[in-house]
């Protein structure tokens, strides 16, 4: 066990674990007291290119020294340059730029809603998932489905309507009842609520749906987009495409960034005075999405992910698929969870003793959320770190 880290001047909104990282290289990050850990949650699917990685600091100094921020009564090419980059990888037409995926997922819902007001819907409603984790803004934290994160905040945004994922009916029922519904807004796999998928089908049905009922498809794409599941955005093995798509996290590999990339249905909804940022789309930020986005490619990081990722799910398949107290193994590309039957937050210590970082979510679920760079070998030492510790866990516990 290591020595508590004191922050006395923090405010105390997260429950940190009592260790500080001072620098990382590759995926393995070190402590300030001089430990090595194996970083299998790259600060939550951010650190897209790993630590350190020998062509984005660079990039990021001479940005530094050139310019890190103007303001947005300016043009800055820089936008329009990552711009073109995702509208080429998406097939959508236009983006707007912020600073974080809950800004992003906020200019999303401000989307649906003059969308409706547009078409002459007053009090527009947005459908919204169980389990759903969209941010922590009143509004955000409203579309949100997990009362823990309501608790304390209420009354919540009105306006939106929630259904259970991959349930069609369900959605039909919303079609059949609800007239000022104007967009369905889900995550494609869930990650804070437990690393919960959107099938393939269930994504093709709502899309034939909201095509049929002239609502926007609103697809979150801050955790699992930008290469994490082996190609560039996660609806795309569903052969789909959304009229709106907010992104964060891995488009910036650690420098703060958001986006929203629009279809022609949404792309002129806002228009000026309707919406914007101080920061969002700084010269920094922009040149960090571009250089990810071009090293992706040299690199050849979308097959690698999708490669390493179904290595690193057979393995633990293969080691724990079978245990007592293991539910499910799911995700794709190296957006892995592993699901307890039985809360197991006690792993995430265990993990940083062992020297693996790693994250738990939705109480029950192991999330593995690596750099892209990541190895085989590597993801194979994810493994044997890992299982020992489940396989102990389960053993000197029982089920919930």
């Amino acid at each position: 066990m290591t020595a508590p880290v004191s922050m006395p001047h923090v405010m105390p909104t997260y429950g940190r674990l009592p260790i500080a990282l001072s620098h990382g290289e590759g995926v393995r990050v070190w402590d300030t007291e001089g430990r090595r850990y194996l970083d299998a949650l790259s600060g939550i699917a951010v650190n897209t290119l790993g630590h350190k990685h020998p062509k984005l600091v660079p990039a990021l100094q001479d940005q530094i020294e050139k310019m890190i921020h103007c303001c947005n009564y300016y043009q800055v090419p820089l936008q329009e340059e990552l711009a073109r980059l995702l509208v080429e990888r998406s097939g959508m037409t236009n983006v707007f730029f912020c600073n974080s995926g809950l800004e992003a997922n906020e200019a999303a819902l401000k989307i649906a809603r003059k969308y409706g007001h547009d078409k002459g819907i007053d009090r527009a409603e947005v459908v919204v998932y169980e389990k759903a984790f969209h941010g922590r803004s009143i509004a955000t934290l409203s579309a949100t489905g997990n009362p823990k994160v309501h608790a304390g905040f209420e009354p919540l945004v009105e306006g939106f309507v929630r259904v259970p994922l991959n349930d069609i009916a369900a959605l039909e029922e919303v079609a059949n009842t609800r007239p000022n519904v104007t967009a369905v807004f889900l995550e494609v796999i869930q990650g804070e609520g437990g690393v919960n998928p959107a099938r393939t089908e269930y994504l093709q049905a709502v899309r034939a749906l909201c095509d049929k009922q002239g609502w926007l498809l609103m697809l979150d794409e801050v955790q699992c987009g930008i290469g994490r599941t082996g190609k560039w955005f996660a609806h795309q093995w569903a052969g789909i495409q959304p009229d709106v798509m907010p992104l964060a996290k891995g488009l910036g590999s650690g420098v703060p960034i958001g986006a929203v990339v629009c279809g022609p249905k949404a792309a002129n909804v806002l228009q000026p005075g309707n919406h914007g940022t101080t920061f969002g789309g700084n010269p920094l930020a922009m040149r960090a999405g571009v250089e990810t986005i071009k090293i992706m490619e040299e690199e050849q990081l979308l097959a690698h992910a999708d490669r390493v990722g179904k290595h690193l799910h057979d393995a633990l398949v293969r080691e724990l698929g079978e245990l007592k107290g293991v539910a499910e193994i799911r995700g794709q590309g190296l957006m892995i969870g592993i699901e307890l039957d039985r809360p197991c937050g006690v792993l995430l210590q265990r993990a940083v003793d062992a020297g693996l970082l790693l994250s738990i979510t939705a109480d029950k679920v192991i999330r593995l959320l690596p750099a892209l760079i990541i190895t085989a070998e590597e993801a194979d030492e994810i493994v044997a770190i890992l299982v020992p510790l489940v396989k102990a866990f389960l053993s000197e516990t029982s089920a919930a």
